[in-house]
């Protein structure tokens, strides 16, 4: 199997389609988002901490599984004998399920950016009433707009790891970040930036160590590297053994942190921005009055106040959202795609074809049924399923696999790593640690 697998051609190649991966809505809206509502600056120290001091070794027993696999989440996940073995391989399946349903989900809320970043160029041509429904909650348009991201999705998908994924991820992320970096440099010479620049990076050291808001910094640690749901364990997967695991996962956590970081320095000064102008967006108690429809509605509030720039602008930061939900529908597809081609049911071309039917399918049943699944699909992949999955696959690298092949794993491509401060820790960490901390989260989303 691992000759006719396909590889990642570099390791640039690799860490663009694993960035991509872990950098999405959840980095780009959901972590300025919780950052506004955890006490702004103390939220992004704690997040930070968090990310390399758990979600890190998280991510590298993900990496670990995959590349040991060398196969599809199930078959790579299937580790130990008797009852682990069987447990592993229901784990897998329920990662490839879970990674199904969040990119039901998300290719719906991506429609809606795809909507919004052609609206102001429709109104531009004098289609008014084309804008209009770009921009409206409707069935045919929510449905219409998710068929328009899935087959984007598709087109990459099928062209395999190098062809597809690699290819397309090496150009999506530069354009992503550069567009992050130009809309900072603008938003911030906006009335009433500053105060939310302030915010985002004066931290409220009182605040620090609230429960809450630690439990909220660890979950999105998680959820922003895309841990749990296989896509990691996949991109692994298509790793040779020459490959420095240590080393990459840091580089990944690296980058990933980065663009949440500037996902901020975005967003944030932009609500305040927005604020200024009179746009409504704390409640009496100071949180955000809407975390889930603020992208909707603040900024292009803040951006229609601004006359021929404001649509500009509207289209470079719906662009961005779309860039960044695509490197990550990109990675979810792939999950379930891979299972599909290594078991021989279908070639790549069809199986991506049936795989991204069934998903929209799904898509479909949600959105015919919006008021009812939207929030419950979210709900038991995001907060019960995804961490679920991640703790299983600490558990299986902490105490299914050897230590002795753990280390050989590793070695591989890091053969100095037995004396490493890396190897003295990482592997109680993975053991012990990171899941009582997955489980801590697991347990506050209950």
């Amino acid at each position: 199997m691992a000759q006719v697998r396909g590889r990642f051609a570099s390791r640039l190649g690799f860490l663009m389609a694993a960035a991509g991966s872990a950098v999405g809505l959840g980095n780009v809206w959901g972590f300025p988002s919780q950052t506004a509502n955890n006490g702004g600056g103390a939220f992004v120290v704690m997040y930070l901490v968090l990310a390399f001091l758990l979600a890190w070794p998280a991510l590298m027993a993900e990496l670990v599984i995959g590349r040991h696999g060398q196969a599809n989440i199930v078959t790579s996940m299937s580790l130990g004998r008797g009852i682990t073995k069987r447990f592993g391989a229901l784990a897998g399946w329920a990662g490839m399920l879970t990674a199904s349903l969040i990119l039901a989900f998300y290719a719906i809320v991506a429609g809606w950016l795809l909507g919004y970043t052609a609206a102001p160029v429709s109104e531009a041509l004098g289609m008014s009433s084309a804008a209009s429904w770009l921009t409206t909650f409707d069935f045919t348009r929510n449905v219409s707009l998710t068929a328009v991201f899935l087959a984007l999705t598709m087109a990459i998908v099928v062209g395999g790891v190098r062809g597809g994924i690699e290819k397309w991820s090496t150009r999506l992320m530069p354009l992503l970040l550069a567009l992050l970096v130009g809309l900072i440099g603008y938003v911030l010479t906006l009335p009433g930036a500053d105060e939310g620049l302030s915010v985002y990076l004066t931290p409220q050291w009182d605040r620090i160590f609230d429960a809450d808001l630690m439990l909220s910094a660890m979950g999105q640690a998680f959820f922003s590297l895309s841990l749990g749901v296989g896509a990691m364990l996949i991109y692994g997967s298509y790793l040779g053994p020459e490959q420095n695991l240590p080393r990459l996962g840091v580089l990944v956590t690296l980058i990933d942190v980065g663009i949440a970081f500037l996902a901020g320095l975005l967003v944030i000064p932009a609500m305040y921005a927005a604020r200024h102008l009179g746009v409504e967006i704390f409640d009496a108690d100071g949180l955000l009055k809407s975390s889930d429809t603020l992208l909707f509605d603040t900024l292009p509030a803040l951006f229609g106040q601004m006359g021929g720039a404001g649509d500009v602008l509207m289209v470079a930061f719906f662009a961005l959202m779309s860039v960044a939900g695509i490197t990550s529908s990109i990675s979810m597809l792939e999950v379930p795609v891979s299972f599909v081609v290594e078991r021989g049911w279908l070639g790549r071309r069809a199986a991506t074809l049936a795989v991204g039917a069934a998903i929209m399918a799904i898509s479909l049943t949600i959105a015919a049924n919006f008021g009812a699944l939207f929030g419950l699909v979210i709900m038991l992949t995001t907060q019960y399923s995804q961490p679920l999955v991640a703790l299983v696959m600490c558990l299986l690298v902490g105490w299914a696999m050897s230590r002795h092949a753990l280390l050989k794993e590793i070695q591989s491509g890091a053969p100095d790593i037995e004396s490493s401060l890396f190897w003295k820790i990482w592997p109680w960490y993975v053991r012990l640690i990171c899941p009582l901390c997955i489980a801590l989260v697991f347990a506050h989303s209950l």
